[in-house]
């Protein structure tokens, strides 16, 4: 702290022993000292309303810690590390399977809470094609009807849908699976999910299985529909299109 008077600044720290959500904040210990010099005024004042300040942002630390608990921000216990992941439902049809896991914070980009979508999609294309969709320029462009950054090898850029979704690919094994760093531009800044793209092939036929971790909370519906709308639909279209023109 400074002493108004003189301008001189005086440097001393705060001690608390015995934080505890067991404890109530108001019966928290907290021991007040400082460096060899002038400046007990200072010293004195932050034993008095100083300490009531303390008590004041301690209590609004713990309403914090509490919060994020229960959102899953805080990291899991060496307990709940190497359980084995609940098994995934089988898709039927020809119809989309997803869900959402609840799940601790991935640790990517910034700390905030996350979650996991789970999505299946079954195409009327072999594993080589719809590989290619994902991985070309011109059909990217194509099904998402706007210019894009397509640069497919590990560690290129990814940019489409006028910047709204951007990134990098991780890893790119021809028609069997891509991973993505992957982002929406209303994300909170520098945070990414990482999407894995697993192509299974069926013959005529490709069953898509997509994994995306590290999902703010606040933007799971809009992230599922993202793939949902702009991304399999707008693929589905794409392959018809190419399938009428050549018949």
């Amino acid at each position: 702290g400074t002493v108004k008077e003189s301008g001189e600044k005086h440097k001393g720290s705060v001690e608390i022993p015995n934080l505890s959500e067991e404890n109530e904040v108001d019966d928290t210990e907290i021991n007040v000292s400082k460096k060899k010099g002038e400046g007990d005024v200072l010293k004195d004042l932050m034993r008095t309303e100083g300490t009531t300040k303390v008590r004041e942002a301690l209590r609004d630390y713990l309403k914090a810690l509490k919060t994020e608990f229960t959102l899953g921000m805080i990291l899991p216990t060496k307990a709940t590390v190497g359980q084995e992941p609940a098994p995934e439902q089988k898709p039927s049809g020809n119809t989309m399977q997803d869900c959402v896991l609840p799940q601790a914070l991935d640790i990517v980009g910034v700390k905030i809470p996350t979650v996991k979508i789970l999505m299946r999609e079954i195409f009327s294309s072999p594993a080589d094609e719809l590989y290619s969709i994902f991985t070309t320029k011109e059909l990217v462009q194509k099904f998402s009807k706007c210019p894009a950054v397509i640069e497919a090898e590990k560690g290129g850029k990814l940019v489409m849908f006028d910047g709204c979704v951007s990134g990098e690919y991780a890893e790119l094994v021809p028609s069997q699976r891509i991973v993505l760093k992957w982002r929406c531009r209303t994300w909170p800044d520098e945070h990414y999910a990482t999407v894995a793209l697993n192509f299974k092939d069926m013959a005529a036929q490709t069953e898509l299985q997509l994994e995306c971790t590290g999902v703010p909370v606040s933007n799971e519906d809009s992230t599922r529909q993202c793939w949902k709308k702009q991304y399999f639909e707008e693929i589905h279209t794409l392959l018809q299109c190419s399938k009428d023109s050549m018949e």
